[in-house]
């Protein structure tokens, strides 16, 4: 007998999916981190709202040490960038943060793909390695030591595929050179 383990949803769906303001939010996130389905953007507001619920938490307790925990793991992150970070920066952060380091966007932004759904084909077809080690996952979240070892490993292609080269006009029947 297999026993199979019901997966639990890594995030929450909208209380109200028809609202036309959150709509149009969620369209202009699509396009402008070339993501394939709000699901994507859930997730990431999973990930801040988890972030932001263990700061509110830890600024209930006044626990430092676990503050600074937390804020060291957000800055190897890359998701604070300032030295003298606080849990009120955390409290700050916006979806925003969260979808610029995923590893589609920052292949995007370092001029490795034209387009964020470019990057997004490359990743998914395992040219983009990341320290050495292929990834093929475009909702990596990538660690700001990591973040200068991505590199694209594809052939660059030709501009013209060799099977699509028009083919040179064939001189007409009865005309002689």
């Amino acid at each position: 007998m297999i026993i199979m383990r019901k997966l639990k949803r890594k995030y929450k769906r909208p209380r109200s999916p028809w609202n036309k303001v959150q709509i149009k939010e969620d369209q202009s996130l699509l396009k402008e981190y070339g993501l394939r389905r709000k699901k994507e953007i859930w997730l990431a507001q999973q990930i801040l709202r988890n972030f932001r619920q263990r700061a509110r938490s830890l600024a209930a307790e006044g626990d430092k040490e676990k503050e600074k925990v937390l804020i060291a793991r957000l800055k190897r992150l890359g998701l604070l960038s300032k030295a003298g970070a606080t849990i009120d920066d955390v409290l700050g952060m916006t979806i925003n943060n969260v979808l610029s380091r995923r590893l589609q966007t920052i292949v995007f932004s370092k001029g490795l793909a034209k387009t964020p759904m470019e990057a997004r084909q490359l990743i998914v077809h395992g040219h983009v390695r990341v320290g050495g080690t292929r990834m093929l996952f475009p909702s990596f979240i990538v660690p700001a030591e990591l973040e200068g070892s991505i590199s694209v490993t594809r052939a660059e292609q030709p501009e013209v595929h060799p099977h699509k080269v028009p083919a040179e006009p064939a001189e007409p029947a009865g005309v002689e050179a």
